[in-house]
């Protein structure tokens, strides 16, 4: 049980994060920087998103109590997110869930794209945060296990790892697998993207049902 649960979250967390489909932004946003300013954005970036998808992990439980939010909702919520998130990968785009036209404006100071636009919303957007939040809820669905709460810190932690890695050679990355590479791994993350996101609606649903004591009545 708990390695299947570790393995869906390291892959929905990767995928939803999607290192590999932003190398193209990330070079395109640091086209002439020196080695160490490279460095130090993608020290920045990782630092950055890792800590907010960690804050969130800590406090979504909170998030929910304190708005009356029911956890069956929040998957649907979650589940029509990522949906979205996923189409605009399948077309080969950003998510506009994302990045702005002004986030990329902003983005002309040097070692500040490793905050905005890279590190907030590129790597650690509104999909990762709800998918991390979710996974989180899962851990402490009937009573805390704290073995699956690990799993979800260490997934968010090995994604960062990755992302630091792919990142640094991301210029020789880049100039291997060109713009079309990317787009089609994108395009991959995509559809496990959209499955992971029809299975948060689909439990959401039941969960609704279930709680609402709804299915039962059609069982019994």
């Amino acid at each position: 049980m708990e390695l299947a649960f570790a393995l869906t979250v390291m892959v929905a967390i990767f995928a939803i994060v999607n290192p590999v489909g932003n190398i193209s932004f990330f070079v395109a946003l640091t086209e002439g920087y020196t080695k160490a300013e490279r460095v130090a954005v993608i020290r920045k970036t990782t630092l950055v998103a890792g800590g907010v998808l960690a804050v969130f992990a800590l406090i979504g439980n909170y998030i929910f109590q304190m708005f009356s939010i029911t956890i069956p909702a929040f998957r649907i919520a979650g589940g029509i997110l990522l949906l979205t998130i996923a189409f605009s990968m399948l077309q080969g785009s950003h998510p506009t869930t994302k990045v702005t036209d002004r986030d990329k404006e902003e983005a002309l100071q040097r070692e500040a794209v490793g905050i905005v636009p890279l590190g907030i919303p590129m790597f650690a957007g509104p999909g990762s945060i709800t998918t991390v939040m979710i996974y989180m809820s899962d851990a402490r669905a009937e009573s805390i296990d704290w073995a699956l709460i690990m799993v979800v810190f260490a997934a968010i932690l090995i994604t960062m790892i990755t992302s630091y890695i792919l990142l640094f050679y991301g210029e020789k990355l880049f100039e291997r697998i060109g713009r079309m590479g990317t787009l089609a791994f994108s395009r991959i993350m995509g559809i496990i993207l959209v499955a992971m996101a029809m299975q948060f609606i689909l439990d959401g649903i039941v969960g609704f049902l279930v709680h609402e004591n709804i299915l039962a009545g059609f069982l019994f």
